[in-house]
């Protein structure tokens, strides 16, 4: 099937448009975690301790809960994943311990003595190892981000790389900033989807990148803006193909995946249509704004370079 085969939006025209819808964006973002104190980290970051629960019968959320209060456990949260009759129940204190997990399934059982459970998993993690998981998981991006600066200079030319960067920064700074605005939790696995986010806009931008040197060979009469805008143009079918049918697979990840990928799901949702955004009106457009500087220094005009 073919189709956006003789494509010709005005991408570039319209840049400046989309760099300020993508400055207020960031900028609600930082705004929202700036009135938050930072983002909404999970249990593996601020340790404490994670009970999965699947009882014989359905239960509410809300008698799970009175039940986990009336074992002296404050602030708990509690909801139900994969089923009615499934419970997870976080609790993100420091000194979360055996005694803790003892306490709220004794709680349990005493509360629901007609509807048994069944422990499917818990999970602990202290204060210190969730610092450390932290630190950890903000090195693995910024050396990743690193290695693509290093692999895109190469591949391309430096600006080639700052573009992609930029994209990059731009992609996982709205998806977290969504994440701050709608109080998710950010948890090793939202960190994962993070790098995914990375990995599918980096994948996205280099394919309109070879396509603009093919171009800036090709196209030697035309003025950079053009050759630009062309390149994207005659990428958008692919970029289009790509971008619905990864989407179809994280909405269904995400409507019928359970409780527990919900939020990874959500995340590369947000992802992958930022990405398939900045590509085109962020990393791109950042080609054509370095040209028109170079070329106002020089005073000769905006075309492809010798």
């Amino acid at each position: 099937m073919q189709f956006l085969t003789k494509a010709n939006f005005d991408f570039i025209g319209k840049r400046k448009v989309a760099q300020i819808v993508s400055a207020v964006l960031i900028v609600i973002g930082i705004a929202s975690l700036i009135v938050k104190g930072g983002p909404n980290y999970g249990i593996d970051f601020l340790g404490g301790t994670s009970i999965a629960l699947r009882f014989e019968q359905d239960i509410s959320v809300g008698a799970v809960r009175d039940a986990v209060g009336a074992s002296g456990v404050k602030d708990a949260e509690i909801r139900s994943f994969g089923g009615e009759n499934e419970i997870l129940i976080r609790i993100q204190q420091q000194d979360a311990g055996a005694e803790l997990s003892g306490s709220i399934k004794s709680s349990l059982s005493q509360s629901f003595p007609d509807n048994p459970f069944t422990l499917l998993s818990e999970d602990k993690v202290g204060p210190k190892v969730g610092a450390e998981l932290r630190g950890a998981a903000v090195f693995a991006v910024l050396v990743a981000l690193f290695f693509i600066l290093l692999y895109i200079s190469w591949r391309f030319e430096f600006i080639f790389a700052i573009g992609a960067i930029v994209a990059l920064f731009h992609d996982v700074a709205i998806t977290l900033g969504v994440f701050s605005v709608l109080d998710l939790e950010i948890t090793l696995a939202i960190i994962a989807a993070f790098l995914t986010i990375v990995g599918y806009s980096l994948n996205d931008t280099i394919v309109v990148f070879d396509r603009i040197r093919e171009n800036l060979k090709v196209l030697r009469r035309e003025k950079y803006p053009a050759i630009i805008n062309t390149s994207i143009n005659q990428s958008l079918a692919r970029t289009v193909v790509t971008s619905l049918t990864t989407l179809v697979v994280v909405i269904v990840l995400f409507l019928f995946g359970g409780e527990v990928i919900h939020n990874f799901a959500f995340a590369l949702i947000v992802g992958v249509l930022i990405g398939t955004y900045s590509s085109i009106f962020i990393a791109s457009p950042i080609l054509v704004e370095w040209e028109q500087r170079q070329a106002a220094k020089s005073g000769a005009p905006a075309v492809k370079r010798a």
